[in-house]
């Protein structure tokens, strides 16, 4: 018998000290609630889960700036439609100009109440904005055609939505001459040719309240489809990433009796050592 060396013992020592690091690891697990912490828990798996997680949080930035498109698509919506209620004003007011029971005076007053009504056509063009972006016209201070609007509602760079240029004021609606009629200059002739000019006028601005109603529903078309993609990749990533309880707790268990069975061992292992006094009585 050999006491320099007590192999049983370290080997009962080796085998406790891995059971340790198994049950540390297990209690890693359980505590986080990740079967993955580090890439030497599964080095593969980690490079997969954290793709995923990259594509997930691609997806919803993506659905976020698709709301965000809604937002916007739905405040020029909104001003268009009370730039309607406006043409649908003065068109009646022509109407009224156009017949012989108004009287010169009462088609001045007219005239007045459609430049007004005009001016602030051209003020909600002015005004209606996104965060800056003008939505009517190029900018607040131009009145040309603003650039068709490009929306990324996905994950990749070729992901857009668009919609045509809007130029929704007096210009861009050919009402240029009705707004510049001078004083007194609202003629019964001029209030029946003007009449046709509305109707275009109306005409155009349905299109453009067209195009951002087809554009609004394609955006939120999207956005619901990015919302199940979203649902989708999160699983995918969970089955990878997140610990299963139920067997990470059988584990521990398992893993924590050993752990007392080794800590006997090595006591006995060492007590086996003792057996070598009786020999020196």
């Amino acid at each position: 018998m050999r006491i320099n060396t007590n192999v049983s013992s370290l080997t009962a020592q080796e085998a406790a000290q891995n059971t340790s690091k198994t049950l540390t690891n297990s209690l890693e697990k359980l505590s986080t609630g990740f079967r993955i912490n580090k890439a030497s828990d599964d080095a593969s798996g980690l490079a997969i889960a954290d793709k995923l997680r990259t594509q997930a949080t691609s997806i919803n930035q993506g659905i976020a700036n698709g709301n965000s498109a809604v937002a916007l698509l739905q405040i020029a919506d909104k001003s268009m439609g009370e730039q309607s209620s406006i043409l649908d004003t003065i068109k009646s007011k022509l109407i009224q100009a156009n017949t012989d029971t108004t009287s010169s005076a009462g088609r001045e007053s007219i005239r007045k109440d459609i430049n007004k009504l005009l001016t602030q056509l051209d003020n909600i063009a002015t005004q209606t904005n996104y965060n800056g972006t003008s939505l009517l016209q190029k900018s607040s201070s131009s009145t040309s055609a603003s650039a068709g609007l490009k929306f990324q509602v996905g994950e990749k760079s070729s992901d857009t939505i668009t919609n045509t240029g809007i130029q929704s004021n007096t210009s861009g609606l050919g009402l240029t001459s009705l707004k510049g009629l001078a004083a007194s200059g609202l003629t019964q002739t001029i209030a029946g040719d003007q009449q046709s000019k509305i109707d275009e006028a109306i005409t155009t601005l349905n299109g453009y309240r067209g195009d951002i109603g087809s554009t609004q529903n394609q955006v939120e078309s999207a956005v619901r489809n990015l919302m199940t993609q979203a649902t989708n990749v999160k699983a995918a990533e969970s089955i990878i990433r997140d610990v299963d309880y139920a067997a990470e707790s059988a584990n521990f268990n398992k893993q924590n009796i050993i752990s007392q069975a080794g800590s006997y061992a090595i006591s006995q292992a060492n007590a086996v050592q003792q057996n070598v006094l009786r020999l020196l009585q």
